[in-house]
């Protein structure tokens, strides 16, 4: 029976996606760390460490499929490892060759390894999620580059904005996350092979220990680093925070959007599907469900984060518990990640754009919206400071009258000779007061 949001047959869909949890599935990390073993032995082999015959005997031999698992979780439990157990029946598959199995290695080494061959794949499958996203929000930034919307600050009206600017201000961010993907995946994505306490002393002084490493690497294809890192967690914890970064991003694109699609404001809508986002009790309901659960995962992976920061506190050359922090959080930070961005593909591909309540809405306030165009405008007239008290006064008697602003801003004389009753319409006009907006997001989207 399932206990995890993970694994359960009702949730897992919604805090995760089915290619990520094959990445890390039991029988994937059996496979990578088997994989790092048949390669151990080819690279031990090409430097002269195990007998060539050996190494090709245990490449043909080994084969996850075949461990019997029950009596693999047994020992794990009662060893606290998986990998003795596990290198015990690689060892009987291979026969006299598996005398010649995890030669030099130490558990950790297997295990780390096998882990960032997983991160690999992992962050493959983010990658492309995360170009996919960005794709969408290109294509929306680009369709409403002049769709005028409010722009809020603390929840009120400020200035205003376009719905494409805001879409623009979205993507800006996970473009500068592919960015820090590709580096962190040079930088970060390590073999790790230094033996019992990283110093690869069991294959003697000589160059030995670094070529076996090197050769590994190169077999698996990550980075041979110039030092043993089996404590020094940086990496991973970097991998972890990257995407627990891309969740909040994520994260803030849903809760704008739930917020967006209140009633009060009505301005987007998630995509229509029959009975999705529906109450029990309410048949009119149709809650913003994709743009709730990346709100979610972005809490949940800021915590991942956290744990990940406190795991890379580990003791002298090998962790007394730190360790063990990172089995369970970087599988979960992978799976919420992917989870994210599978419902930003979905909920941006069919957002539901009302641009004419996004611009009706920009009239909420009265004109209020653009009282700082009518500010500026006369300012080199009045002195901005002289301006700023003009204006403010009639926002105050626009607000108390029920007046809007334009009308109030009529009846002043001095802002009418300053500026004219033409000049003073063509200031509340939030279409004409949109600075950059259009220029900066055609910059983020092109063309």
């Amino acid at each position: 029976m399932s206990s995890t949001v993970f694994d359960s047959v009702l949730y897992r869909e919604m805090f995760s996606t089915g290619p990520m949890r094959e990445v890390f599935s039991d029988a994937s990390f059996l496979a990578r760390m088997t994989e790092t073993e048949s390669a151990l032995a080819r690279a031990q082999a090409a430097v002269g460490v195990v007998p060539a015959e050996a190494a090709r005997t245990i490449t043909d031999s080994v084969d996850p499929a075949a461990l019997d698992l029950e009596r693999l979780r047994t020992e794990t439990e009662n060893v606290g490892y998986p990998v003795l157990p596990l290198v015990t029946q690689l060892a009987e598959q291979c026969g006299e060759a598996g005398g010649y199995l995890h030669w030099g290695a130490t558990t950790q080494d297997i295990m780390d390894t096998a882990t960032m061959l997983q991160c690999r794949d992992g962050l493959d499958l983010v990658a492309a999620a995360l170009d996919r996203v960005r794709a969408v929000l290109r294509r929306l930034a680009a369709e409403h580059v002049d769709s005028v919307a409010a722009g809020r600050t603390h929840l009120q009206h400020a200035l205003p904005v376009t719905f494409g600017f805001r879409c623009a201000v979205w993507v800006s961010a996970l473009d500068r996350h592919a960015e820090r993907l590709a580096a962190a995946r040079e930088r970060d994505l390590m073999v790790q092979f230094g033996g019992a306490a990283g110093t690869l002393a069991s294959l003697g002084s000589g160059p030995e220990g670094l070529a076996v490493r090197a050769a590994l690497a190169a077999e698996l294809g990550l980075r041979d680093p110039e030092i043993t890192w089996h404590v020094a967690r940086d990496g991973l914890n970097e991998i972890v925070s990257l995407l627990a970064a891309i969740g909040g991003s994520l994260g803030k694109i849903g809760w704008d959007v739930t917020m967006l699609c209140s009633s009060e404001f009505g301005e987007v809508a998630e995509p229509f599907v029959p009975g999705r986002g529906a109450s029990s009790t309410m048949p009119q309901k149709r809650n913003p469900i994709s743009s709730e659960l990346m709100v979610a995962a972005a809490k949940l992976l800021r915590d991942r984060a956290a744990t990940m920061l406190d795991a890379m506190m580990q003791d002298f050359e090998r962790a007394t518990g730190p360790w063990h922090l990172e089995w369970a959080t970087v599988p979960e930070a992978f799976q919420l990640a992917a989870s994210s961005l599978h419902q930003a593909e979905f909920m941006l591909g069919g957002l539901e754009v009302d641009v004419d309540r996004m611009r009706a809405n920009t009239d909420l306030t009265g004109g209020l919206i653009v009282a700082e165009a009518v500010m500026m405008a006369v300012a080199p007239e009045l002195g901005r400071q002289r301006a700023h008290e003009v204006v403010y006064d009639a926002c105050r008697r626009a607000i108390e009258g029920g007046q809007d602003l334009a009308t109030e801003l009529r009846g002043h004389p001095e802002l009418v000779e300053r500026l004219g009753e033409r000049r003073i319409d063509e200031l509340c006009d939030p279409a004409n007061y949109l600075g950059s907006a259009r220029a900066m997001t055609r910059n983020v989207v092109g063309g």
